[in-house]
């Protein structure tokens, strides 16, 4: 079985946005590309077939959650996650270094790991660098995340730093674990490490260093859309971008609206994920064409145009806007569905569209006037 490869495919000339395609063994991912989060394996409201029927093209699982449940035991006997959830395309698993930083009042770090209380029982697990790779090889995804700390927004400097040294302490342990073990289920698995460094350029640069020597197969950007202005996701998102090899693709974790994405595409990210379009669909507001909507507004009572008829998608261009605010009114589980597969497939379209423009010469002025229109409230 072949490695993970970068084919870069074409280049914006007023910006530093790029096309491509990643390759691997369950298939060709097009980018820039959108990663919708299952992280349970499952993406929220959604089956596997709905998210193909909207063109997803990779997915993301969780190591912390798939660990405490199911857990390895079943993974193992399924064959490992691709399996046991019925997907046959890409998976990336987030190593639970998000973790780190989201439970921090129930976690405790140390330079061996980090010892996690389970938000289901109460039981304590302790993660090291090794037991992240070797769980997240029993999970089989193509794409595994190294273990790092993501710190906080705002840190001192002091500490951006240790955490940034510790987490190249565990990548180094991550790489030594990964290169000693054999991919569980027949196809390639490719360590991805994870650039910090907090809101301070002199150490995202030398983290950018770090994890390039390292020469994998991509790299990403952790540690932003945690807090900080978006000028300043911004500005580091593109300073990491201008440090890290041109010739593999980068992933940027974790963000973000469609605004940020377009932002950060011209910037010259590949990869997003974010759990936004789900979250944000079941609590009633939509992404679209036109811009943000409430549903939940008393004006869609009687709307009954298509949810978005710009994006291309059955269930955006079937429902009606009313009939949607009568589902999440009534609090029907169906209306949860099509909120969340409309806005997947918004965003899955929207970065379609950027490497279309992308490829045709033009992304950066249609890239402005998208901007204007995704951030109006309708």
């Amino acid at each position: 079985m072949a490695s993970l490869s970068f084919i870069l495919e074409g280049r914006d000339d007023k910006s530093r946005a790029r096309a491509g395609k990643v390759r691997t063994d369950h298939g060709d991912i097009p980018t820039p590309i959108f990663m919708p989060v299952g992280t349970a394996g499952s993406v929220k409201a959604m089956t596997q077939e709905q998210l193909t029927d909207v063109r997803a093209r990779i997915i993301l699982g969780n190591t912390y959650h798939l660990f405490l449940r199911p857990g390895l035991e079943v993974l193992e006997a399924a064959g490992g996650l691709h399996s046991f959830i019925g997907w046959d395309r890409p998976i990336l698993t987030d190593s639970g270094g998000y973790q780190v930083f989201s439970l921090a009042g129930t976690r405790k770090i140390s330079e061996d790991g980090v010892i996690f209380q389970s938000h289901i029982d109460g039981s304590r697990h302790l993660f090291t660098p090794e037991r992240v790779m070797d769980i997240q090889r029993t999970i089989g995804a193509d794409i595994v995340m190294a273990f790092d700390e993501c710190p906080p927004y705002p840190s001192e400097f002091a500490y951006a730093e240790r955490s940034m040294q510790l987490t190249h302490r565990w990548l180094d342990r991550c790489f030594g674990r990964f290169g000693e073990t054999p991919e569980r289920y027949g196809y390639e698995q490719n360590l991805f490490p994870i650039v910090q460094g907090g809101a301070y350029g002199k150490l995202r640069i030398e983290s950018c260093a770090f994890i390039s020597s390292k020469a994998a197969s991509g790299n990403a950007i952790g540690g932003l859309s945690v807090g900080e202005p978006e000028e300043m996701m911004y500005e580091l998102c593109g300073l990491c971008c201008d440090h890290l090899p041109v010739e593999k693709p980068r992933y940027l974790m974790g963000v973000g609206t469609p605004w940020n994405i377009l932002e950060c595409i011209s910037l010259g990210i590949d990869l997003f994920d974010c759990v936004m379009p789900t979250r944000n669909g079941r609590n009633a507001m939509l992404f679209t064409s036109e811009g943000v909507i409430n549903i939940d507004n008393k004006k869609w009572e009687k709307d009954f145009s298509p949810i978005d008829q710009g994006t291309p998608s059955l269930i955006s261009n079937h429902y009606s806007r009313a009939y949607l605010r009568h589902l999440m009114k009534s609090k029907e589980i169906t209306g949860l569905t099509i909120a969340s597969a409309h806005n997947i497939a918004f965003y899955l379209h929207l970065v379609s569209e950027a490497r279309n423009h992308i490829l045709a010469g033009d992304f950066e002025s249609w890239k402005r006037s998208q901007v204007e229109v995704l951030k109006r409230r309708l």
